[in-house]
């Protein structure tokens, strides 16, 4: 492997444990600036304190969010993007460049695709044309894939999701970013058969907060590599604290349980 992703890659994981917590926060091109998004200094404050690995965002947010101090947090530079405003809200468009993440001192980029969705083929070749010139560089990939159209009955069904995963590896990403399929074994099949990094994405926002740690332990056991979760995180009365609960269940193997103690204040 080339050096410099090594180096990189042990800024978004934890050199120890194999595993991650990644928070993205560039759902403003999607969605605008909703709770959570606005201050973006104090968001990414808390999440770093919290023991977050890593956040996702924008080439354009960074100046937002970059704090000049604090806990240091690694960056993943996300170079997708389409509006919920647009009639054709799944056809992600490539928006930057993986140069751009390097000027901005970034640790890795981000790529979504939607499978299913009439536009795949464009989202195809832009992970792959992105996977290429980020190994010229030494630049970590993450793709993040999901099933998203008019033949997908089921976007948690397993064998589409472990398909998601497969397609992430085999165009050259370094970690592939999927859908909980909903139980441990069913998840295990899908990170058996991938040689990457699977992370669980979270979602929809979440009222329990013990349903998203839930789901985390879960995907631990199952040998997931962690998690890339917004939304549940950053919406979060108290993300520092959720991120706490997080990482001690990603990084210090506690239950449910134990990491809900940490959420309570115990």
């Amino acid at each position: 492997m080339h050096l410099g992703k090594s180096i990189r890659l042990e800024r978004i994981f934890n050199r120890n444990t194999g595993r991650t917590i990644i928070v993205p926060l560039d759902h403003g091109v999607t969605v605008g600036p909703i709770y959570g998004l606005v201050d973006l200094k104090n968001t990414v404050n808390q999440v770093a304190e919290g023991g977050a690995n890593a956040v996702v965002m924008h080439k354009g947010l960074v100046r937002c969010g970059h704090r000049e101090q604090g806990r240091d947090i690694g960056l993943i530079i996300h170079l997708s993007g389409s509006t919920q405003l647009s009639p054709y809200p799944n056809a992600k468009t490539l928006v930057g460049r993986v140069e751009d993440a390097i000027k901005l001192g970034a640790d890795g980029v981000s790529v979504h695709v939607n499978l299913g969705d009439e536009t795949e083929r464009n989202m195809l070749a832009d992970l792959g044309r992105i996977t290429s010139e980020a190994a010229e560089w030494g630049m970590p990939v993450l793709a993040m894939v999901y099933a998203r159209g008019p033949k997908i009955k089921d976007s948690f069904d397993p064998d589409i999701i472990g398909h998601c995963a497969r397609v992430g590896e085999e165009l050259g990403a370094d970690v592939v970013k999927v859908s909980y399929t909903g139980d441990v074994e069913s998840f295990r099949k899908v990170v058996d058969a991938c040689c990457i990094p699977v992370v669980i994405a979270g979602g929809p926002k979440m009222d329990n907060r013990r349903d998203l740690l839930n789901m985390v332990y879960e995907s631990i056991q199952a040998g997931g590599a962690g998690l890339s979760v917004g939304r549940n995180i950053f919406q979060d009365n108290d993300p520092a604290t959720l991120v706490k609960a997080l990482h001690g269940i990603v990084h210090e193997d506690l239950t449910v349980d134990e990491a809900m103690e940490i959420l309570n204040g115990k």
